[in-house]
């Protein structure tokens, strides 16, 4: 990586660091001032997407609710399967406050930044100290993907979407598993709710 000169940011984007137990040490040895930004959504929702993502590349993977309960009867949820752990964030955010304080962390919402980006980019650009310059001008909603796509104010290109990979439809999952997941989630959205001082609406 290269140096970063005054009056510049450098931003690294691995999203697996929030779940890898060695990260907010090795990052904290780094450099303490590092601002924190994690994207959270339903953990429901990121369950089914992580699982769809995987099925694109390897179709013949168990169906989703094999993979997801550890008894499919008592409902006992297999939490060591990752698309389920990486969900329960509260765990996650509970080995980087050992590190951090709240104050180096900004959570924003994953569907929000669908619903309104410029609104999440607005609170990403006030929490690292910079002028609010990307606004409502530079988002259009592509129909076709369901995400919101850049686009430059001047229009002076052509529009940046999202990939291929993104906007998949999601495979059609039994409602009474998506409902079993959210009972699952619940006691610890809401602990992550009073953690984070925010209220994504999950429940």
């Amino acid at each position: 990586m290269p140096r970063t000169l005054e009056g510049q940011i450098t931003m690294e984007k691995t999203p697996s660091y929030f779940v890898t137990k060695e990260a907010p040490r090795r990052i904290y040895n780094m450099s303490r001032e590092t601002k924190l930004i994690v994207v959270v959504r339903n953990p429901v929702t990121r369950a089914i997407s992580d699982y769809t993502q995987t099925l694109s590349k390897n179709p013949t993977i168990p169906s989703f609710q094999a993979l997801a309960f550890k008894n499919l009867s008592t409902g006992l949820i297999d939490t060591t399967w990752s698309a389920v752990r990486i969900g329960i964030y509260v765990k996650h955010l509970d080995h980087w406050l050992r590190y951090f304080p709240l104050s180096k962390f900004l959570f924003v919402s994953g569907e929000r930044l669908v619903s309104d980006p410029a609104g999440e980019m607005g609170r990403v650009q006030d929490f690292l100290g910079l002028k609010r310059v990307v606004t409502d001008k530079h988002f259009y909603f592509n129909e076709t993907k369901g995400f919101p796509c850049l686009k430059k104010p001047e229009g002076s290109s052509r529009p940046r979407c999202l990939g291929k990979s993104k906007g998949r439809p999601h495979p059609k999952i039994d409602p009474q598993v998506v409902q079993r997941l959210q009972e699952f989630y619940r006691p610890f959205n809401l602990k992550f709710y009073q953690m984070t001082g925010q209220d994504f609406g999950w429940d």
